[in-house]
């Protein structure tokens, strides 16, 4: 601006009065141009679903669950078939998510460990800088909401070292939880479960109709250390998560304003809460499959509501629709990995394989489906490689742009992706998958393609690939340790 000013005040003195009409119009024309740029950019929704099972939805082949309107979203678009969680376990994939960094940079380890750090530089940010509105609802897992009062996990008065809230890393507006919530009427709990029927506080419950029923003990914060009235949030979980979420982008939508929306839902994780009619759907089979089945019809559906919003105010078109779960499905419970090895907390490929799909009908063709080895800090530089906005951090990103597989024809990724998990760690390529499990220490190799359900170790049978596999991994273990000691912090801007 200070050189327009300096173009502004020659033009003045030398009394150019056609010059100078010319140039404000030329400002003139420039702000509109941007503003109109602005207005013309996607909407951007980012969709997670909480331990939702790789084989837990209809558009990777499951017979049993009802999933009508994401298998709808998934055939209009790209649809993932490999695409991991960066992490087994839900906060350190969030992390990923925003940052398109590994957790372990960021010293986001496992769930309730860590925090989102105020260095990091996030997706919400960078995109509030372009003209976006942002908000984010449903689960943060990213830190405590309150320094005021006894919430959820880790949240307590005068606890600030796991301080971190979504006002804190760009984001307009939230309504949001700590951590897990039951999926119905998600502050309470019965007093009384019926254990014959497999009830039970950990597992879930039947939706409460008129029983005693005790206080949770997480609540939803909205800005400011702000409490969400608890007589509003009652019913369907996930709907409570659209109800706030959609005004949000309605308001956008009204301003003419591009809008960034995390809905971050948590279905299907434990308690799973169904109501009458949604385990009705489901009344041949046990009561725990009725609740865990019941609980991802009812998500399903407002995901439908979603859909339905955005045609009815005609942005639906240049709105860009990301989904995915944030780990593989939980143990002892009827989820499902689909012919994948392992669960939740594994780092076998049922652990971190997660359903997957990008819509965005103005740029994406539709009933396309897509193999290249993928993961949620692709999230990062893809949405922003999109958009055209050149990322101006010097940290290390994990994430890889996927446009040339999005909208061409790229099946092989360029780069490994790498994961760790406490005492665990392993290197994921286009073929292969380097793994350590346990504290034996002991690596194994498997071949992803020939052998995707990993029943094979070949390390003794290829020596030469298994060494060059190691080093490279523990060359990216380093390049963790080193980040997650403050050192990309040190030598680059904190902010965009």
């Amino acid at each position: 601006m200070i050189s327009l000013f300096k173009i502004y005040n020659k033009l003045k003195k030398a009394k150019g009065i056609l010059l100078l009409y010319l140039f404000i119009g030329t400002v003139n024309y420039t702000i509109a141009q941007n503003k109109m740029n602005a207005a013309d950019r996607p909407n951007i929704i980012l969709i997670m679903a909480d331990d939702l099972g790789w084989g837990d939805v209809g558009f990777n082949g499951n017979k049993i669950i009802k999933t009508p309107n994401l298998d709808q979203l998934s055939n209009s678009g790209v649809t993932f078939k490999r695409f991991y969680a960066a992490a087994p376990v839900c906060s350190p994939t969030r992390a990923s998510c925003l940052t398109g960094r590994n957790p372990y940079r960021q010293g986001i380890y496992t769930a309730n460990t860590g925090k989102l750090k105020k260095e990091e530089i996030t997706l919400a940010e960078i995109l509030k800088t372009e003209g976006y509105h942002t908000g984010i609802f449903g689960k943060w897992h990213l830190g405590t909401l309150t320094t005021k009062e006894k919430d959820a996990n880790r949240g307590k008065p005068e606890n600030y070292e796991h301080y971190s809230t979504p006002a804190m890393h760009g984001f307009d507006e939230y309504f949001v939880t700590e951590s897990k919530i039951p999926t119905f009427d998600p502050l309470v709990y019965p007093e009384i479960f019926d254990e014959k029927k497999g009830e039970s506080w950990r597992y879930g419950w039947s939706a409460i109709e008129n029983k005693n029923t005790k206080n949770y003990g997480t609540s939803y914060w909205t800005g400011k250390e702000k409490k969400a009235l608890m007589q509003d949030i009652k019913g369907e979980n996930t709907k409570i998560i659209m109800d706030k979420a959609i005004p949000f982008m309605k308001k956008a939508i009204k301003s003419n304003t591009p809008f960034f929306t995390v809905i971050w839902v948590h279905t299907p994780h434990l308690p799973v809460v169904t109501n009458k009619k949604n385990r009705d759907e489901y009344s041949k089979y046990s009561h725990q499959e009725q609740l865990y089945y019941g609980s991802i019809t009812a998500m399903d559906t407002q995901i439908g509501r979603l859909n339905d919003f955005l045609k009815k105010q005609e942005v639906s078109n240049n709105t860009m629709i990301w989904f995915a779960s944030d780990n593989g499905p939980e143990v002892n419970t009827p989820a499902t990995a689909g012919i994948y090895r392992g669960k939740k907390r594994d780092l076998y490929e049922g652990g971190l394989l997660v359903p997957s799909f990008c819509v965005w009908p103005q740029k994406i063709s539709s009933g396309k489906i897509t193999q290249i080895a993928s993961v949620t800090s692709d999230y990062f530089p893809t949405i922003l490689a999109m958009l055209d906005i050149k990322n101006k951090s010097a940290y290390p990103i994990d994430g890889i742009d996927l446009t040339n597989a999005i909208y061409g024809d790229q099946i092989k990724r360029n780069s490994a992706i790498g994961f760790q998990y406490p005492d665990r760690m392993s290197w994921v390529t286009d073929t292969y998958k380097l793994i350590r499990n346990g504290k034996d220490k002991n690596f194994e190799m498997y071949h992803l393609i020939n052998d995707p359900k990993e029943k094979n170790n070949i390390i003794n049978k290829y020596p030469k690939i298994a060494n060059q596999l190691k080093k490279e991994l523990f060359d990216w273990v380093k390049s963790c340790e080193k980040s997650k000691k403050g050192a990309d912090y040190h030598n680059t801007k904190t902010k965009n």
